[in-house]
């Protein structure tokens, strides 16, 4: 019984992880195709659905991790996903008029490169068993410069955004209501813009770490 669960998990991981890789690699395509003919300003139109989609999907990253499915720590994986389907959903798709800004290419392309690399990974290592080194390379890698332009990027189209929240009192809840509870979206992404602070270095650091550790495994074997 116990085999049967683990043949049942690999085919489910390798499936979800080619599955979202598809999508990144659709999304990437997408935004190099349309930066070259169109220009950035119609980057995000070009790429929403399969970015919509395959952002979302990360959100059964937390549910593997809570239920033992991957070794993953919840505690690293729920402020990357976090952060990532606030700038998804609640930037991007929430205020159009920040979408024909150029750090939404910068963004989508950064992003999609890492999971395009993260995703392939998991699934050549579920799929096959094992991953080749220049794979574990790449995967522990090129964070290193992608992460800082992506980061650089959440931070900047947050930024921008905030006049644009400001104005439109989206998803502000205003007092006197039923429930005696106030709250305003644009203090709730200066908040978000605060995290960023000390929360970057923290994720970078982690990574770091588990760099050094996947690589130093790497060579011992």
């Amino acid at each position: 019984m116990a085999s049967f669960f683990a043949v049942l998990r690999r085919l489910y991981l390798s499936i979800y992880n080619w599955t979202v890789f598809i999508g990144w690699f659709q999304v990437l395509f997408l935004a190099l195709k349309t930066l070259k003919e169109s220009g950035h300003e119609q980057v995000y139109n070009a790429v929403e659905k399969p970015l919509l989609l395959a952002q979302s999907a990360a959100v059964l990253e937390i549910l593997h991790g809570l239920i033992g499915l991957v070794r993953s720590p919840i505690s690293s994986t729920l402020p990357q996903i976090g952060s990532r389907l606030y700038l998804t959903w609640g930037i991007l798709w929430s205020f159009p008029e920040i979408r024909t800004h150029i750090l939404v290419s910068s963004l989508v392309i950064s992003w999609s490169i890492t999971e395009i690399i993260r995703y392939s990974f998991f699934g050549v290592k579920e799929t096959f068993g094992f991953a080749p080194s220049w794979h574990l390379w790449l995967r522990y890698s090129t964070f290193l410069v992608l992460y800082p332009t992506g980061i650089s990027s959440e931070v900047g189209l947050i930024y921008f955004a905030l006049p644009y929240i400001k104005a439109s009192e989206k998803y502000c809840i205003r007092m006197p209501n039923k429930w005696n509870f106030s709250f305003d979206y644009f203090y709730a992404a200066i908040l978000a813009l605060g995290i960023y602070v000390p929360g970057s270095p923290h994720l970078y650091r982690y990574m770091l770490g588990q760099r050094k550790r996947a690589l130093s495994k790497s060579k011992k074997e």
